[in-house]
């Protein structure tokens, strides 16, 4: 749709010369608060119509189409003032933009927003608080602070009345918590004199990557992330992890550290935390737990027994812009005992010299610069309290379960392994197709989808099988939202199997176009033959996912099961 934002009326101020005075309108202040009021309803205005608007999560433009789209800006050009340069941003980005919102985008780990937090945003964005420094940020160091305390007793670690209780910091996401919590029980390990060569980290290999990729940015050797087996699920086996840490020993080499997952990125599958704790705590070892994904069960009134044992840990991540439903970034580390962040402490003289008895958080962050993203959770936590966030968390699990019944009884998907969260997996594998081309038609799958703008799903890898991925993070989807994606996938596989089957063909296509799909089938799909005949498959292109965005968005539009919609 085109911006709604007005046009120009004015004529726009061109750029100083040099030595002249620059433009006073630019910068937000008291004499520009009338523009700041006219220039931010503009944008909400038409974020607002764009949003009643949307019928699908991608507008489907190819990638040459949005590069030739990008580079076509000029940004050395003369300036064009704020509200065309508004109005050229929408255009670009608003439009081809993916929206989180909408039901069928179901692919990666990102949520819709909660409305208190959106309104939050705007103002944390306005008056621009930098949180590193007390004399910076005064009432929003202490609101943080306050939310970090509410998150450690959510958790269960000692808040109040000890010197020695839990503390902690807001972080850009979980990646940097997760860095920050392993260089933590590095320094830990350091200060006993073990050496770098000989550090250990254990975790499974369905952990997130930031735990190798933190291991390779904090000097340890490529081998020093050793994985644990898994159970059938994905879930950390205590015994594997048993023999694990005496295997080590053994070696003479050192775990400083092992990595729980509480909601793993594929399956949502949290590790038996308390089995796992009483195995670090008997050879005194520092337990980090990634909730990043599962931190939506802290204020579950139904779920929150899954993350037993939790507060056992030494260190958690939190991402709250997953399953607390906050605008991007919002995520913190929470520590047991306070005195643990002190390494990450450097004293500046014109910043935070040592002797200053104030609240300075820049002791404690990896960051120094640090937006005031805890204002977000505050509102959120005020305007919907916990329980109503807990309530969110609890459908989108809700969710995901029924989508689990709707698959276990559909004779053309195949589920694979179960959650503890919100994520599905499945892959298209109806009876007769065999398992080395229900492979290829993964990324094929994802492909058709993602180029018709229609549904977005991921893909993943579960125990060498490509599969489907599912990732439910919007309470507002209904299941008939999802069976409409699950739709969208079997007749894009449908048609997708009956293109490579044309491919070899000469003749025109009778009407069993393919040995492994019923005639009946292939017409539910709503896969018109003429269509098909002239939609310049080649099979080549379909082995290799290269396909094109018209011809299979002309197969995916003459769907009967969407009745005309896009959902």
């Amino acid at each position: 749709m085109p911006s709604r934002l007005p046009a120009v009326t004015q004529p726009v101020t061109s750029a100083p010369a040099p030595g002249a005075r620059h433009d006073t309108t630019a910068l937000l202040r008291g004499a520009t608060a009338s523009a700041y009021t006219e220039t931010v309803r503009d944008v909400v205005d038409d974020v607002a119509a764009r949003l009643r608007a949307v019928t699908q999560p991608f507008s489907g433009a190819s990638r040459s189409e949005l590069q030739g789209l990008v580079d076509a800006v000029d940004l050395d050009g003369p300036p064009s003032g704020t509200q065309e340069a508004l109005r050229e941003a929408a255009d670009l980005y608003a439009k081809h933009t993916i929206w989180f919102h909408e039901p069928t985008y179901a692919a990666h780990l990102n949520c819709p927003v909660a409305l208190p937090a959106v309104g939050a945003e705007a103002m944390l964005a306005a008056i621009n608080t930098s949180v590193d420094t007390y004399d910076q940020s005064t009432i929003a160091t202490l609101m943080e602070r306050r939310l970090v305390d509410w998150t450690a007793g959510r958790i269960g670690f000692p808040v109040t009345g000890r010197a020695d209780g839990a503390d902690g910091i807001f972080t850009s996401g979980g990646t940097q918590s997760n860095f920050q919590a392993l260089f933590l029980a590095r320094e830990k390990a350091r200060r006993t004199g073990t050496r770098l060569e000989s550090m250990r980290i254990l975790a499974t290999a369905v952990s997130h990557f930031s735990v190798a990729k933190s291991a390779l940015l904090l000097g340890l050797p490529d081998d020093a992330v050793v994985a644990v087996s898994t159970d059938a699920d994905g879930r950390m086996s205590p015994d594997a992890l048993a023999e694990t840490l005496v295997d080590i020993e053994r070696t003479g080499d050192t775990v400083i550290a092992v990595v729980a997952t509480a909601g793993t990125t594929d399956r949502g599958c949290i590790d038996p935390l308390g089995a796992i704790a009483d195995l670090c705590d008997a050879v005194g070892t520092w337990l980090h737990v990634d909730a990043a994904y599962g931190c939506g069960l802290l204020v579950s009134t139904t779920r929150r027994h899954l993350l037993a044992g939790i507060d056992r840990a030494r260190s958690v991540t939190v991402d709250f812009h997953k399953s607390f439903f906050q605008p991007v970034s919002s995520s913190a580390l929470i520590v047991r005992e306070r005195t643990d962040l002190a390494p990450v402490a450097w004293h500046a003289d014109y910043l935070n010299p040592p002797e200053n008895a104030e609240p300075n958080q820049v002791d404690k962050s990896l960051q120094t610069t640090r937006r005031f993203d805890a204002l977000k959770l505050w509102v959120t936590l005020r305007a919907l309290g916990p329980d109503g966030v807990g309530a969110m968390v609890d459908a989108v699990c809700d969710l995901a379960a029924a989508v689990h019944q709707d698959l276990a009884h559909d004779n053309d998907f195949r589920l694979v392994g179960t959650t503890d969260l919100s994520t599905v997996l499945f892959r298209y594998q109806p009876e007769g197709l065999d398992a080395a081309r229900a492979d290829a038609l993964v990324p094929q799958v994802r492909r058709v989808l993602f180029d018709s703008g229609r549904a977005l799903v991921a893909k993943t890898v579960i125990d060498g099988r490509p599969c489907l991925k599912l990732t439910l993070l919007n309470p507002d989807a209904t299941l008939a939202d999802i069976r409409g994606v699950l739709e969208l996938v079997r007749s894009a596989a449908h048609g997708l199997l009956a293109g490579e089957a044309l491919a070899g063909t000469e003749e025109p296509p009778c009407r069993d176009v393919h040995p492994r799909l019923a005639r009946a089938d292939l017409d539910g799909a709503g896969l018109d033959h003429a269509n098909l005949d002239h939609a310049n498959l080649d099979h080549t292109d379909l082995d290799h996912a290269d396909l094109h965005r018209t011809d299979l968005t002309t197969e995916l539009d003459a769907d009967p099961d969407t009745d005309g919609e896009t959902r």
